[in-house]
């Protein structure tokens, strides 16, 4: 019972913060756990929203984390549809935006990211979309089920995940898709340019259409209706509906108000956590989205907004939280699912940082490992239509051993052996 006189507060209501709540509960704290979220609905996992939920594969019910009825039985205090709007850390206490003010011993900040805008004109037009929040996913199911129904047109800004995986969506639906993208292939600054071309290819033999090296400067509308976007080479798109694709910015507001230590956005943005994910107030946590966190392994300050992070870093919290010895070293993971592609990338390779792509089995066909590498070491690795292989690629990321990269791209040998 040495716990129960204590109050955790969790604000933000996703998978990082509800995954911290649960590990709370099963490592057997006793205290009050609050969770604080600005949106009505319990905590969801946002991949279905651009994936499964979005192409009307699942339902519903199937994104949240838990039933409703779970929070009830671990005791888990809910607050939704209060944003948090002001963080005390003197007196230690969060204030809603309803008036309440809730006090903490110990709090976590897993407030997420929110979608970049497009700063043009006719933003303002209901057809319009972003894609973060499961409002946001209902409202663009329907509007690609519409689309598709009436051969309608989609506008895409932006050649990223988001932006690919709702144009592969689309083109399920029936609907004309355009993607604008300034970069010269998709997700350039990913996976580079050697990769990037196959995922044009990919989206161009299912019917979208590319419009590399240049952006959106108007969206064109009559009567709150879009007509129209307008690119600044000149160039006009039928378009009855645009998604602004454009990436995410961390929500740090109520941190940076409170004084916490933040990462500028020239270097990805966010609240500055070291690797037991602890701010530069002891008593304050950051996880998920919002959280630049020290990487012991990578020897680098990363934001990593994807599905393994929020998974894996709620818990790594909830432990920081209860003055567990933590070191939150998972080696960055994510997944797509584009038609009948599927993939899942492991590490971290920004442009500039490696020299060589090796490729291992059949780029051709789709079904290969694509690696970087810096001096012979592997920096990331990305399995396409190849399975079972995320151990064994995380571990030459992690051993960071000099490899041969003859030897990585003969799939005769096993993943485990130019590791040595």
């Amino acid at each position: 019972m040495v716990d129960a006189h204590r109050t955790f507060v969790i604000v933000g209501g996703g998978l990082a913060g509800a995954k911290a709540a649960e590990t709370l509960r099963s490592e057997g704290f006793t205290g009050r756990v609050i969770m604080i979220s600005d949106e009505r609905d319990h905590p969801y996992e946002r991949p279905p929203l651009s994936k499964g939920f979005l192409t009307g594969e699942k339902e519903r019910e199937s994104v949240f984390v838990h039933e409703p009825a779970w929070y009830a039985r671990a005791d888990v205090e809910l607050h939704l549809g209060q944003a948090a709007v002001h963080l005390d850390r003197t007196a230690k206490t969060v204030l809603l935006g309803d008036g309440t003010v809730v006090h903490y011993d110990r709090l976590l900040l897993a407030t997420g990211a929110e979608p970049r805008r497009l700063e043009i004109p006719g933003t303002d037009l209901a057809g319009v979309h972003h894609l973060r929040r499961l409002a946001h996913a209902e409202r663009l199911r329907r509007v690609l089920a519409s689309l598709g129904r009436d051969n309608g047109h989609l506008v895409i800004a932006g050649a990223g995940w988001i932006g690919l995986e709702v144009a592969a969506a689309a083109r399920g639906y029936g609907a004309e898709v355009t993607v604008v993208e300034p970069e010269p292939t998709p997700l350039h600054s990913v996976l580079g340019p050697e990769l990037g071309r196959l995922f044009a290819d990919l989206h161009a033999e299912h019917g979208v259409r590319f419009h590399f090296g240049a952006r959106l400067t108007e969206i064109v509308g009559q009567d709150g209706m879009v007509l129209a976007a307008r690119t600044d080479d000149g160039e006009e798109h039928p378009a009855h509906a645009v998604l602004a694709a454009i990436g995410a910015a961390p929500r740090t507001a109520l941190a940076e108000t409170a004084g916490l230590a933040l990462v500028d956005r020239e270097h990805g943005g966010g609240i500055a956590v070291d690797a037991s994910l602890c701010t530069s107030d002891p008593d304050v946590f950051a996880v998920g989205d919002v959280a630049a966190a020290h990487h012991p392994v990578l020897g680098t300050r990363l934001r990593v907004e994807h599905w393994a992070n929020a998974l894996n870093g709620g818990p790594a919290a909830a432990l920081a939280m209860l003055g567990r010895a933590v070191s939150y070293d998972r080696i960055p993971y994510f997944f797509s699912d584009q038609y009948d592609v599927g993939l899942e990338y492991s590490g971290y390779a920004p442009p500039g940082s490696y020299d060589q792509v090796v490729i291992r089995g059949d780029a051709a066909k789709r079904e290969f490992i694509a690696f970087w590498l810096s001096e012979g070491r592997v920096l990331a690795g990305m399995n396409v239509n190849v399975w079972d292989v995320t151990a064994p690629i995380q571990a030459l990321i992690r051993t960071g051993a000099v490899v041969d990269p003859d030897v990585l791209a003969d799939p005769a040998v096993p993943l485990e052996e130019p590791a040595g």
